[in-house]
């Protein structure tokens, strides 16, 4: 199998195409020019908003695995075009070059409502109104309105391997409002690999599918367990179940995580 990844340098992509050059997949990585590349993979130049770069990034694969995306910036406009018009072009690519390819798309669980009156759920309807949930809602659209063979794998909190992202979460505190009572989903980058896996096997074929850990995690906890400090509370929460995602179909479908909680990964040394 000949899988193409895209956001290869991300957060998610270094950690994850490692891991799938191990297992022995054969990846191709599509970079802009002077990105570093892992090793052993097959390196393409090219950009999502130059299709006729997409050419020989796509053709022949047997997978393709979206994770390029840009959410961290204030650039509205850069956000849906590199979410939706990116992926746009991917899609089309992969239908004239590749139409039976397996195209696997990382979403965010950040689509799912705040005001939720429980976990988030795939079938749960969906319409954020910050520019990163909402153009990867608009993305996942396209992507199922497409005649390619589709899954779209919802994130949440994505932690581990020393990615820094943990770390980060102090700083946002105050911003996001965040109870320190909230449970937040969270997901390791090993079992990112063990969902892709059964992605790329076709078990979340035509679904869109939410991943997690099992053991939801408080903010307070979260922030303590990287040495900070949140001002506790007993007052009532606003949107309890905010940043809680249900992962009962993954389950059904065989995911298992191998990192079960946070705590685990502190053990272990993988934080």
């Amino acid at each position: 199998m000949t899988i193409l990844v895209t956001g290869a340098t991300g957060l998610i992509g270094e950690r994850l195409v490692p891991r799938l050059v191990e297992a022995g997949e054969d990846c191709r990585v599509l970079v802009r020019p002077g990105k570093n590349t892992p090793d052993g993979v097959h390196a393409v130049e090219g950009d999502l908003f130059d299709p006729a770069s997409l050419v020989d990034a796509v053709a022949g694969v047997s997978a393709v695995i979206h994770l390029a995306a840009v959410f961290r910036t204030q650039d509205t406009g850069l956000i849906w075009k590199s979410n939706l018009e990116g992926t746009l072009s991917l899609i089309a690519a992969v239908q004239t070059y590749a139409p039976a390819a397996r195209f696997v798309m990382a979403s965010t669980s950040n689509v799912y409502s705040k005001d939720g009156p429980q976990p988030g759920r795939e079938t749960d309807p969906v319409e954020p109104n910050e520019a990163y949930p909402a153009s990867k809602v608009a993305a996942e659209k396209a992507l199922r309105e497409s005649a390619l063979n589709w899954a779209i794998v919802r994130f949440p909190f994505v932690y581990g391997d020393g990615d820094g992202h943990l770390e980060m979460l102090p700083k946002h505190l105050s911003a996001f409002g965040f109870h320190p009572a909230n449970r937040m989903s969270t997901i390791h980058h090993r079992d990112i690999a063990t969902a892709m896996k059964l992605a790329l096997a076709g078990i979340f074929d035509g679904r869109i599918v939410n991943i997690t850990d099992e053991a939801p995690t408080t903010i307070y906890e979260l922030v303590k367990l990287i040495g900070h400090n949140m001002a506790p509370s007993s007052e009532p929460m606003r949107n309890p179940w905010h940043l809680h995602i249900d992962a009962s179909l993954a389950r059904t479908l065989g995911f298992r995580p191998t990192v079960r909680t946070v705590y685990q990964a502190q053990q272990e040394g993988i934080l």
